[in-house]
């Protein structure tokens, strides 16, 4: 029998090699076709008494990375059209049908053959849940692969038998620590735990897999043998009377309880534990079913799962315009931030040059780089040889000359328009006339810088966020004359650094600060009313931010607040600020030098390591204090969450971002938007218009003008409207810009 994603093999010995390699895709993924013929080939190698067992590997550069777009989102489809024809039965339509790649995996383990999965690269998700199903696994060794249980990152939790083998093949602390983190496992690891039999060379894969084989492997896996102990010793132990109070209260210190599904893990795990195995996985589906019916889970699947892949992959690229093959990329600036992009460019496998006004700041800048890679070598993400070859790619100077034969030039100097303008006219007095100009400038808008171009439409903006080598995000912003090809160039770019771009529409702040000093501003707010300041940070936390927007605002410096609002006042008048905010960051800056992380001390105190960094004292002498017992928590976290989603509706009223996909990925990927809720515009689709505009009148009554609803949200509320229904990202007529 032949199969479309995959190939058997049977040798002398009767052991039956599985490749799954799926025809025109870089990655296997589970597709409906792919667990059809997977069931399909256990019932052929289970019939057939040739086959003594069957070894599955991949026949790509990576084994799998779980379940594909299309499966993910036909779950919800499913939903929501079975809510419409049959609301009763919907919620056991969908047990039913999550039940599904449970059950094949079960169909597996108990065919009677022994299976060893030998991985290769990335084994995730759905992929590792079936390798756990196998009765042996063999890894390679190659630093590429990554062992993972990611699921709670997109708001689910391994529900095809995850949470029952894990715990079932190594203790349950370690198993609740891989499952409620998401955390990636190196074969070394894996094997220490009990997850992976044998760590072997790469080319020594498939011949160790086969060899469990031939060496008696059983075809039984150990929870189904008679007398099966829990590593550990099970649930009603001395240990576990330690450990689950401990792990709920760990779980519920980190997440606040924002996450269902990290909870629905150890619900899963502690009462799974308690059961026969079959009965165990019926626990599972249940909680899955459950899970999957949430808001949560379908937000961030939404954002972090769907839109990321979509974006990553060019959903914004403008279409018919051929694909840019960088052989050069030229950065002006060897600054912090130019040093960082020069990184992440030669990391790419792009050559770049450096420059700066002189060979000894240029030089300078790829020091920054080797820190970096010395950095990346000492912990094992890059091999000494991978190391040297990423710095020769880059190539200091001070020649502007030297830009000549560059397909992209960006610069990243100093945030002052007359700097900018020499450079971009230095820089276009020696490129060729198709090469594209982009700007990092974080604040100052496109359209502005491009007037000093002799060609704007092939000016744009490419925005980074610091640190460049950590942050997954980068906004391409468009100039009111910015063409497509330097859009579509942009964005290949982008691409090939392996970032995840949002496009936007130019105006002050972009799209990501806008957002980010609405939640800085709504603190100051705090701080004159006289909110304690540890109150800020903690409702913040509690609301499903990563930092309090206290400590935010030291990282980015207090000073730049103050440039920021100054040059507001500068173009716009007194009224585009609010004057209390004024009068305090001059205070910060002005009077007490304090201008953040960057010079040891802002709002809050940074002592020398290894002493932790804790709020400034001083802060709550500036303002008279409220006593905290009459301060509603709950208030607080929603004046932060509600401020930043509301800027959010209002860029895209204002057409400044006009794809939904952007506005929530853009605003988890680059400030850490609550990511449970699925970003800004999600949070709003998730309670509904009308719920938030309700929310909005209520906090602007006490607590000012600035929470009106727009009168776009107004129109949505009454009409039952959601962003993602509205300005429909698959609709036609979205366009780039």
């Amino acid at each position: 029998m032949s199969y479309t994603n995959f190939k058997i093999e049977t040798d002398a010995d009767g052991i039956a090699l599985v490749t799954w390699d799926m025809p025109d895709k870089s990655m296997n993924v589970f597709t409906e076709e792919v667990m059809k013929e997977l069931d399909a080939i256990i019932d052929q190698t289970t019939a057939d008494p040739a086959v003594k067992g069957v070894v599955i590997t991949s026949g790509k550069s990576s084994f799998s990375g779980g379940a594909d777009l299309s499966m993910i989102k036909s779950m919800f489809t499913f939903q929501a059209e079975e809510r419409k024809k049959d609301p009763d039965n919907a919620a056991r339509k969908l047990f039913d049908l999550v039940g599904r790649m449970t059950g094949l995996f079960r169909k597996l383990e108990t065919s009677g053959k022994p299976w060893v999965s030998a991985i290769n690269g990335t084994c995730m998700g759905g992929a590792f849940e079936m390798s756990l199903a196998c009765h042996g696994r063999v890894a390679s060794n190659a630093k590429s692969v990554k062992i993972a249980l990611p699921e709670v990152k997109v708001g689910i939790f391994p529900g095809a038998g995850g949470t029952q083998r894990v715990p079932r093949l190594t203790n349950t602390q370690d198993a609740l620590q891989m499952m409620t983190t998401g955390s990636s496992l190196t074969p070394a690891r894996a094997k220490a735990m009990g997850l992976v039999h044998e760590v072997v060379d790469p080319d020594k894969l498939i011949e160790a897999a086969k060899a469990m084989i031939k060496n008696g492997l059983k075809p039984v896996q150990p929870w189904d043998e008679k007398g099966f102990k829990l590593p550990g010793g099970g649930i009603w132990t001395p240990a576990s009377a330690q450990l689950w109070p401990a792990a709920s209260g760990i779980l519920r210190r980190e997440t606040y309880g924002n996450y269902p599904g990290a909870i629905a893990i150890l619900k899963c795990v502690y009462e799974g534990l308690q059961v026969p195995f079959d009965t165990a996985l019926k626990i599972e589906q249940r909680y899955f079913t459950e899970i999957l019916q949430t808001t949560e889970a379908f937000s961030m699947i939404r954002s972090l799962f769907v839109s990321m892949q979509e974006l990553g992959k060019g959903a914004r690229r403008p279409a018919g315009v051929p694909k840019t093959e960088l052989k050069k990329v030229g950065v002006v600036g060897a600054g912090f931030m130019g040093a960082s992009i020069a990184y992440v460019t030669a990391a790419g496998g792009i050559p770049v040059t450096l420059i700066d006004r002189d060979m000894e700041a240029a030089e300078k800048g790829k020091t920054h780089s080797e820190g970096l890679v010395k950095d990346a070598i000492g912990k094992g993400r890059l091999t000494k040889e991978e190391g040297e070859a990423l710095l020769s790619r880059i190539t200091p100077s001070a020649d502007y000359g030297d830009l000549r034969d560059a397909g992209l030039v960006i610069e990243a100097v100093f945030e002052d328009r007359q700097v900018k303008k020499d450079v971009i006219e230095k820089v276009e007095a020696v490129i060729a006339e198709d090469a594209i100009f982009a700007s990092n400038t974080s604040t100052l808008p496109i359209t502005g810088l491009a007037r000093n171009s002799k060609r704007p439409d092939r000016f744009i903006g490419i925005h980074f966020f610091s640190p460049v080598e950590k942050m997954m995000l980068t906004e391409v912003i468009l100039g009111k004359e910015t063409g497509d090809r330097a859009l579509a160039a942009a964005l290949d770019y982008v691409a090939a650094i392996r970032k995840t771009p949002i496009v936007v529409n130019d105006t002050r702040g972009f799209y990501v600060n806008r957002c980010v000093f609405r939640y800085i501003h709504e603190a100051y707010d705090m701080l004159i009313e006289g909110v304690p300041p540890a109150m800020i940070e903690n409702a913040a936390k509690m609301a499903g931010m990563p930092v309090g927007p206290l400590s935010l605002n030291d990282e980015v410096a207090i000073d730049l607040s103050q440039k920021i609002l100054k040059a507001a006042v500068a173009d716009l008048g007194d009224k585009a600020v609010d004057l209390r905010h004024m009068a305090l960051i001059d205070k910060m800056v002005d009077e007490l030098d304090r201008r953040g992380r960057k010079n040891g001390k802002g709002f809050y105190e940074y002592p020398a390591k290894p002493a932790r960094k804790y709020l400034w004292p001083g802060l709550k002498e500036l303002y008279p204090q409220k006593d905290a017992g009459e301060i509603e928590v709950g208030v607080l976290k929603q004046r932060l969450l509600v401020t930043i989603a509301l800027e959010a509706a209002r860029t895209i009223e204002e057409g400044i971002v006009t794809d939904p996909r952007e506005a929530d990925v853009g605003s988890i990927l680059g400030f850490g938007f609550a990511p449970y809720t699925g970003g800004t515009l999600s949070y709003i689709d998730g309670m509904g218009a009308k719920a938030f505009v309700e929310l909005c009148e209520k906090l602007a009554a006490d607590h000012g003008d600035h929470f009106r609803p727009t009168p776009l949200l107004k129109e949505m509320a009454e009409k039952g409207e959601t962003f993602y229904g509205r300005f429909d990202p698959y609709g036609a007529g979205q366009k780039a810009a």
